[in-house]
C-alpha cells in the first residue's frame, strides 16, 4: 500500500511523538515520589518495628485520664480512628493519662492486630491520674492490655521524663519491662522525654529502644531551642533508637497558620533523624491538610 507523502508526514509526527511522551513518562514513572508518604512504612529505629510514618497522638491537653480526644466521646473517637486508619496512619499513641485506652481496638474492629501499632504509657509521678498508688509496670502493663483488647503492646513508654538520673530513679520498672518485652508481652520500651537533660539521659542509655521527642522550629511546647535539641535527636537516631516527634504543629497553636505548618513540616523531615510524626489531629481534615504539606517537602537523597 502506497501512502501519500502528507499522510506519511502525519503518521511520522505521530508515532514520533507518541515516543518522546512515552519516554518522557517511563522515568517519571519509575521514580519514586518527589515528596514524603505521610503513611509509607518506616523503621522505627532499630526496634524491628515498622511504623507508618504518620501517628496519630491522643493526648491533646491531656490528663487525669481524659483529652481534648476521650472528651470528644466514644462516637465521635472511634470514627476519627476509623477515618485515620482508612488513610493509612498505623502507628497510634496512647497514654494512661489520656484516657484513651478503651476506644481504638473497637472502632478497628476486623482490623488484623498486626496491622496496628499500638503505643501506651506508664504515669510514673505524683498526681496525673486518679489514685495515689503507683503499681509496678507488670500490675499496670495487664491493666492496659484489658483496657485496650489486645494481648500485647508494641511499644510502651515511662511517661514524661524530666530528671537527668530518670535511669537510675526508674530502674525497678526499667527492669521490669525488659521481662515483659521477653515475654513477647510488650516488643519494645522507651521514654517519652519532657527536659533536655532526660532527653540527653535517654541518648546515653542502653535499655531505651525508641523516644518520643518534642521538635518544631519555633520552640513551641519544646525542651530548649532547637538547636539544642537537635543534635540529642541526632545522637539517639545514631545510636539505632526510634525518634518519634511530638509538638510538630506547636501542641495545635500553629493549627491556624498555614505558612508555620509548612515551614515545621520541612524543618522535621529535613533533619533525617525523626522517624515519625506524632500529632494529636482532633479532625480528619485536620490528618488530610497536613498529609498534604508532608507530602510537598522533596525526599532527601
Amino acid at each position: 500500500m502506497k501512502l501519500k507523502r502528507r499522510e506519511f508526514i502525519k503518521r511520522s509526527a505521530l508515532g514520533v511523538s507518541g515516543w518522546l511522551a512515552g519516554g518522557a513518562l517511563a522515568p517519571a514513572a519509575e521514580a519514586p515520589p518527589a515528596g514524603y508518604d505521610p503513611y509509607e512504612r518506616v523503621a522505627l529505629g532499630r526496634t524491628g518495628l515498622k511504623v507508618s510514618r504518620f501517628c496519630m497522638g491522643t493526648g491533646m491537653r491531656g490528663g487525669n485520664r481524659s483529652s481534648n480526644h476521650s472528651r470528644m466521646g466514644k462516637e465521635k473517637l472511634e470514627a476519627l480512628f476509623k477515618g485515620a486508619y482508612e488513610r493509612g496512619v498505623r502507628m497510634f499513641d496512647l497514654a494512661d493519662l489520656y484516657g484513651t485506652h478503651p476506644f481504638l481496638v473497637p472502632a478497628l474492629k476486623g482490623v488484623p492486630r498486626s496491622e496496628l501499632t499500638i503505643v501506651s504509657k506508664i504515669w510514673p509521678h505524683r498526681g496525673g491520674i486518679p489514685e495515689a498508688e503507683r503499681p509496678d509496670a507488670d500490675v499496670v502493663v495487664t491493666r492496659f492490655l484489658k483496657e485496650i483488647g489486645t494481648d500485647y503492646l508494641d511499644l510502651v513508654l515511662l511517661h514524661c521524663m524530666t530528671s537527668a538520673k530518670w535511669p537510675d530513679e526508674m530502674r525497678p520498672q526499667m527492669d521490669i519491662l525488659a521481662r515483659l518485652k521477653a515475654k513477647g508481652l510488650v516488643r519494645a520500651v522507651g521514654v517519652s522525654c519532657h527536659s533536655l537533660a532526660a532527653l540527653e539521659a535517654a541518648a546515653a542509655e542502653p535499655w531505651v529502644d525508641s523516644v518520643h521527642a518534642r521538635i518544631n522550629p519555633y520552640k513551641m511546647s519544646m525542651d530548649d531551642e532547637p538547636d539544642k535539641v537537635v543534635p540529642v535527636l541526632k545522637k539517639l537516631h545514631a545510636a539505632g533508637k526510634g525518634v518519634v516527634g511530638m509538638k510538630i504543629i506547636g501542641e495545635g497553636r500553629l493549627r491556624n497558620d498555614e505558612e508555620k505548618r509548612d515551614a515545621s513540616a520541612r524543618f522535621v523531615l529535613g533533619l533525617g533523624c525523626v522517624d515519625v510524626l506524632n500529632v494529636g489531629f482532633e479532625k480528619l481534615e485536620e490528618i488530610d491538610d497536613f498529609a498534604a504539606r508532608v507530602r510537598k517537602v522533596p525526599r532527601q537523597a
